[in-house]
Protein backbone atom coordinates (compact mmCIF):
# COMPACT_ATOMS: atom_id res chain seq x y z
CA UNK A 1 0.00 0.00 0.00
CA UNK A 2 1.20 3.35 -0.60
CA UNK A 3 1.01 5.59 2.64
CA UNK A 4 1.42 9.18 3.17
CA UNK A 5 2.68 10.41 6.86
CA UNK A 6 2.66 13.94 7.72
CA UNK A 7 4.58 14.65 11.00
CA UNK A 8 7.56 12.24 11.84
CA UNK A 9 7.12 12.79 15.55
CA UNK A 10 6.66 10.25 18.54
CA UNK A 11 3.64 8.67 16.95
CA UNK A 12 3.73 9.19 13.52
CA UNK A 13 7.66 8.64 13.05
CA UNK A 14 6.89 5.29 14.62
CA UNK A 15 4.13 4.34 12.06
CA UNK A 16 6.26 5.07 9.37
CA UNK A 17 8.81 3.21 10.68
CA UNK A 18 6.18 0.02 11.05
CA UNK A 19 4.85 0.52 8.05
CA UNK A 20 8.21 0.70 6.06
CA UNK A 21 9.10 -2.58 7.92
CA UNK A 22 6.19 -4.14 6.67
CA UNK A 23 6.52 -3.72 3.40
CA UNK A 24 4.46 -0.75 2.11
CA UNK A 25 5.63 2.03 0.58
CA UNK A 26 5.88 4.96 2.69
CA UNK A 27 6.44 9.05 1.90
CA UNK A 28 6.87 10.90 5.13
CA UNK A 29 6.44 14.89 5.03
CA UNK A 30 6.52 17.55 7.44
CA UNK A 31 6.17 21.61 7.63
CA UNK A 32 10.06 21.97 6.40
CA UNK A 33 9.94 20.52 3.48
CA UNK A 34 11.43 17.55 1.99
CA UNK A 35 15.01 17.71 3.23
CA UNK A 36 14.29 18.22 6.71
CA UNK A 37 12.59 14.58 6.56
CA UNK A 38 15.44 12.63 4.27
CA UNK A 39 17.41 11.30 6.99
CA UNK A 40 14.52 9.75 9.19
CA UNK A 41 13.26 8.44 5.39
CA UNK A 42 16.72 7.04 4.57
CA UNK A 43 17.36 5.58 8.11
CA UNK A 44 13.61 3.91 7.65
CA UNK A 45 13.69 3.19 4.32
CA UNK A 46 11.06 5.63 3.48
CA UNK A 47 10.51 8.85 0.54
CA UNK A 48 11.37 11.75 2.19
CA UNK A 49 8.26 14.36 0.61
CA UNK A 50 6.77 17.84 0.88
CA UNK A 51 3.51 17.39 2.09
CA UNK A 52 1.48 17.53 -1.23
CA UNK A 53 4.12 14.57 -2.70
CA UNK A 54 3.04 12.53 0.92
CA UNK A 55 -0.57 12.60 -0.57
CA UNK A 56 -0.25 12.36 -3.71
CA UNK A 57 -1.17 9.10 -5.38
CA UNK A 58 -1.69 7.75 -1.79
CA UNK A 59 -4.33 5.08 -0.38
CA UNK A 60 -3.72 5.72 2.76
CA UNK A 61 -2.61 9.29 4.43
CA UNK A 62 -2.05 9.73 8.39
CA UNK A 63 -1.79 13.20 10.03
CA UNK A 64 0.23 13.11 12.84
CA UNK A 65 0.62 16.90 13.66
CA UNK A 66 -0.54 19.19 16.44
CA UNK A 67 -3.72 20.90 16.07
CA UNK A 68 -2.70 24.78 15.27
CA UNK A 69 -0.58 22.66 12.33
CA UNK A 70 -3.18 21.04 10.71
CA UNK A 71 -5.15 24.61 10.60
CA UNK A 72 -2.12 25.98 8.58
CA UNK A 73 -1.72 23.37 5.95
CA UNK A 74 -2.59 24.66 2.45
CA UNK A 75 -6.68 24.23 2.17
CA UNK A 76 -5.85 22.25 -0.73
CA UNK A 77 -4.36 19.64 0.44
CA UNK A 78 -6.97 17.09 -0.20
CA UNK A 79 -8.16 18.41 -3.62
CA UNK A 80 -6.95 15.66 -6.23
CA UNK A 81 -6.95 12.77 -3.41
CA UNK A 82 -9.72 10.22 -4.38
CA UNK A 83 -12.73 10.33 -1.25
CA UNK A 84 -11.98 6.64 -0.48
CA UNK A 85 -8.11 7.57 0.31
CA UNK A 86 -9.16 7.50 3.95
CA UNK A 87 -7.32 9.87 6.02
CA UNK A 88 -6.26 9.41 10.12
CA UNK A 89 -6.27 12.43 12.11
CA UNK A 90 -3.54 10.93 15.12
CA UNK A 91 -3.48 14.99 16.60
CA UNK A 92 -5.04 15.90 20.80
CA UNK A 93 -5.90 18.92 21.90
CA UNK A 94 -3.55 20.51 25.19
CA UNK A 95 -4.30 23.67 25.22
CA UNK A 96 -2.08 25.53 27.62
CA UNK A 97 0.46 22.65 27.51
CA UNK A 98 1.59 22.57 23.73
CA UNK A 99 -1.21 24.06 22.18
CA UNK A 100 -2.47 27.83 21.85
CA UNK A 101 -6.43 27.90 22.59
CA UNK A 102 -9.33 26.99 20.02
CA UNK A 103 -12.40 28.68 20.65
CA UNK A 104 -14.75 25.78 18.97
CA UNK A 105 -12.74 23.44 20.87
CA UNK A 106 -13.38 25.06 24.07
CA UNK A 107 -16.60 25.43 23.59
CA UNK A 108 -17.07 21.51 22.95
CA UNK A 109 -16.17 20.95 19.77
CA UNK A 110 -15.27 17.07 18.91
CA UNK A 111 -11.44 17.41 18.26
CA UNK A 112 -11.43 15.19 15.09
CA UNK A 113 -15.04 16.82 13.88
CA UNK A 114 -12.98 20.08 14.06
CA UNK A 115 -9.81 18.49 12.11
CA UNK A 116 -12.03 17.44 9.46
CA UNK A 117 -13.47 20.82 8.84
CA UNK A 118 -10.05 22.05 8.66
CA UNK A 119 -9.34 19.20 5.60
CA UNK A 120 -12.08 19.67 4.22
CA UNK A 121 -12.76 15.92 4.51
CA UNK A 122 -13.82 12.99 6.58
CA UNK A 123 -11.76 11.86 8.66
CA UNK A 124 -10.94 8.83 10.63
CA UNK A 125 -9.36 9.32 14.55
CA UNK A 126 -6.91 6.65 15.18
CA UNK A 127 -3.76 5.66 17.13
CA UNK A 128 -4.65 9.38 19.21
CA UNK A 129 -5.11 7.36 22.71
CA UNK A 130 -2.73 5.21 22.98
CA UNK A 131 1.29 6.08 24.66
CA UNK A 132 4.21 6.98 21.96
CA UNK A 133 6.13 3.88 24.04
CA UNK A 134 3.01 1.50 23.94
CA UNK A 135 3.14 2.16 20.14
CA UNK A 136 6.87 1.85 19.77
CA UNK A 137 7.74 -1.63 22.13
CA UNK A 138 4.39 -3.03 23.32
CA UNK A 139 2.79 -4.22 19.69
CA UNK A 140 2.42 -7.99 20.11
CA UNK A 141 1.33 -10.52 17.31
CA UNK A 142 -2.73 -11.42 16.47
CA UNK A 143 -4.49 -13.46 19.46
CA UNK A 144 -1.90 -12.70 22.02
CA UNK A 145 -3.92 -12.99 25.36
CA UNK A 146 -3.93 -9.38 26.81
CA UNK A 147 -2.69 -7.41 23.51
CA UNK A 148 -3.54 -3.48 23.81
CA UNK A 149 -6.29 -2.19 22.15
CA UNK A 150 -6.77 1.23 20.08
CA UNK A 151 -9.56 3.11 19.05
CA UNK A 152 -10.64 3.61 15.46
CA UNK A 153 -13.88 6.13 15.02
CA UNK A 154 -15.40 7.51 11.90
CA UNK A 155 -18.07 7.14 9.37
CA UNK A 156 -17.08 5.93 6.53
CA UNK A 157 -17.43 1.47 7.01
CA UNK A 158 -14.73 1.27 4.37
CA UNK A 159 -12.29 3.03 5.68
CA UNK A 160 -12.74 2.50 9.36
CA UNK A 161 -12.14 -1.19 8.28
CA UNK A 162 -8.82 -0.60 6.22
CA UNK A 163 -7.46 1.72 9.14
CA UNK A 164 -8.68 -1.04 11.55
CA UNK A 165 -6.53 -3.80 9.59
CA UNK A 166 -3.21 -1.14 10.06
CA UNK A 167 -4.16 -1.11 13.67
CA UNK A 168 -3.96 -4.81 13.77
CA UNK A 169 -0.52 -4.87 11.09
CA UNK A 170 1.03 -2.83 13.76
CA UNK A 171 0.42 -4.97 16.64
CA UNK A 172 -2.67 -4.08 18.16
CA UNK A 173 -6.57 -5.00 18.59
CA UNK A 174 -8.80 -2.39 17.00
CA UNK A 175 -11.74 -1.60 18.91
CA UNK A 176 -14.51 0.37 16.83
CA UNK A 177 -15.18 4.16 18.49
CA UNK A 178 -18.36 4.49 16.22
CA UNK A 179 -18.94 7.50 14.54
CA UNK A 180 -16.64 10.57 14.18
CA UNK A 181 -18.99 12.60 16.41
CA UNK A 182 -18.49 9.90 19.41
CA UNK A 183 -14.60 9.86 18.94
CA UNK A 184 -14.62 12.89 22.15
CA UNK A 185 -14.84 9.02 24.26
CA UNK A 186 -10.96 8.82 22.95
CA UNK A 187 -10.21 12.31 23.27
CA UNK A 188 -7.16 13.17 26.39
CA UNK A 189 -8.77 12.09 29.77
CA UNK A 190 -11.42 10.12 28.82
CA UNK A 191 -11.50 6.21 30.37
CA UNK A 192 -10.01 4.73 27.32
CA UNK A 193 -7.11 7.35 26.71
CA UNK A 194 -3.60 6.18 27.05
CA UNK A 195 -4.12 3.22 29.42
CA UNK A 196 -2.90 0.39 27.86
CA UNK A 197 -6.24 -1.54 28.33
CA UNK A 198 -6.75 -4.48 26.03
CA UNK A 199 -9.81 -4.94 23.74
CA UNK A 200 -12.95 -6.06 25.74
CA UNK A 201 -11.26 -3.25 28.54
CA UNK A 202 -11.34 -0.39 25.72
CA UNK A 203 -14.81 -0.90 24.92
CA UNK A 204 -15.85 -0.88 28.21
CA UNK A 205 -13.55 2.56 28.96
CA UNK A 206 -15.27 4.09 25.77
CA UNK A 207 -19.26 3.01 27.14
CA UNK A 208 -18.03 4.67 30.25
CA UNK A 209 -16.97 8.04 29.07
CA UNK A 210 -19.34 10.85 30.22
CA UNK A 211 -19.57 13.85 27.62
CA UNK A 212 -17.94 16.96 29.02
CA UNK A 213 -15.62 15.28 32.00
CA UNK A 214 -12.48 14.98 30.43
CA UNK A 215 -11.61 18.86 29.60
CA UNK A 216 -11.38 19.05 33.54
CA UNK A 217 -9.34 16.16 34.11
CA UNK A 218 -6.88 17.36 31.49
CA UNK A 219 -6.35 20.49 33.03
CA UNK A 220 -5.18 18.61 36.20
CA UNK A 221 -2.60 16.49 33.96
CA UNK A 222 0.75 19.27 34.60
CA UNK A 223 0.05 19.46 38.18
CA UNK A 224 0.01 15.71 38.17
CA UNK A 225 2.99 15.26 36.06
CA UNK A 226 4.76 17.38 37.85
CA UNK A 227 3.57 15.20 41.09
CA UNK A 228 5.29 11.91 39.31
CA UNK A 229 8.72 13.75 38.97
CA UNK A 230 11.55 13.83 36.39
CA UNK A 231 11.53 9.92 36.79
CA UNK A 232 8.29 8.83 36.11
CA UNK A 233 8.15 5.28 34.49
CA UNK A 234 6.03 4.22 31.84
CA UNK A 235 3.89 2.09 34.48
CA UNK A 236 3.76 5.54 36.50
CA UNK A 237 1.75 7.39 33.54
CA UNK A 238 -0.28 4.63 33.04
CA UNK A 239 -1.30 3.75 36.53
CA UNK A 240 -1.56 8.23 36.74
CA UNK A 241 -4.12 7.80 33.43
CA UNK A 242 -5.63 4.96 34.99
CA UNK A 243 -6.67 6.98 37.96
CA UNK A 244 -8.34 9.78 36.52
CA UNK A 245 -11.18 7.35 35.51
CA UNK A 246 -11.40 4.14 37.57
CA UNK A 247 -13.10 1.40 35.89
CA UNK A 248 -15.69 -0.21 38.18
Amino acid sequence: MKIGIIGIGNIGGTLARKLAAAGHEVRVANSKGAEAVRPFAEEIGATAADTRAAVSGADLVIMSIPLPAIAKLPRDLFQDVPAGVPVVDTANYYPGMRDPQIAELDAGEVESVWVSRQLGRPVIKAFNNILARSLTQLGQPEGTQGRLAVAVAGDDAAAKQLVMGIVNEVGFDPVDGGPLTESWRQQPSTPGYCCDYDAATMRKALVAAVKGEAPAKRDQLLEKMGALGPNATHADIVAMNRSLNPLA
